[in-house]
């Protein structure tokens, strides 16, 4: 069952929304050549013990995971494109990160993601950024009361498309609310006009993540957990929780 919130619901998710945001600042900020993933998620962890939210990552454990997630941030670097287990690894002059973030405030959830060039950009990365942030941005606007749930992948689809980018569809949006995931699955590729009718009170995770390459294949490391293009090529991901009002998509993870 798909749920809807109140305005007043709405509200207590966005601040748990301001909590993830506000741990994504912090990280992009200390994220340097020489800096370990471990490193990136202490700083996570302190923005979320000062505000007094609990992890939504931290002890998760889905069905496909062959341990719990040992962090409060997923750190996936360069053709690691989801659920990276922050470890040891120090960050490179030009590695491509990927951060997701999620957080629960009085039992109410947010979550988003964000990637970014560790000291010197490649143009091509560069350019990935900025094709899944836009990306994002369609799938966002896709999001109005009225409209259809393959709207908002359609939108996402088409401009991983448009840019020849590798796209899977195993992983996506979703809804999200008292608990991190919950109905529907959105995947990032859909037709439109079709599935759930969108109504003022839904609450989405939409989370386009695309790779360079054309494949859209991927391995999961041995940690059971850190998933990597097949063909090695980097990827990029951009989430955000956005809520359906009347009038039109807030987006709830921002400071």
């Amino acid at each position: 069952m798909v749920e809807l919130k109140t305005p007043a619901e709405i509200e207590q998710m966005r601040a748990a929304g301001r909590v993830v945001a506000n741990a994504l600042a912090a990280v992009k900020k200390e994220a340097a050549a020489g800096v370990s993933l471990r490193e990136l998620d202490e700083v996570a962890r302190d923005v979320l013990r000062t505000a007094g939210a609990v992890s939504l990552f931290e002890g998760y454990q889905p069905g496909f995971a062959t341990s719990p997630f040992s962090g409060v941030i997923c750190t996936s670097v360069n053709d690691a494109v989801l659920h990276g287990l922050p470890s040891d690894l120090r960050l490179e002059d030009g590695d491509l990160l990927n951060v997701d973030c999620g957080a629960s405030v009085d039992g109410w959830c947010a979550d988003a993601a964000t990637s970014f060039c560790v000291g010197t950009p490649r143009p091509e990365d560069l350019e990935l950024i900025a094709t899944t942030e836009r990306a994002l941005a369609a799938g966002i606007a896709a999001a109005v009361d009225g409209g259809r749930l393959g709207d908002i992948g359609a939108a996402i689809g088409r401009i991983g498309r448009e840019a020849n980018l590798g796209t899977n569809l195993d992983f996506g949006g979703h809804g999200i609310g008292h608990r991190m995931h919950e109905d529907p699955h959105i995947p990032n590729g859909s037709r439109p006009g079709r599935g759930l009718k969108l109504r003022a009170g839904h609450v989405f995770a939409i989370e386009p993540w695309f790779w360079t390459g054309p494949g859209s294949t991927y391995v999961i490391d041995e940690d059971g957990w850190t998933l990597r293009s097949a063909d090695r090529t980097r990827g990029a991901h951009a989430e955000h929780t956005v809520a359906i009002t009347p009038n039109g998509p807030e987006i709830l993870t921002v400071p």
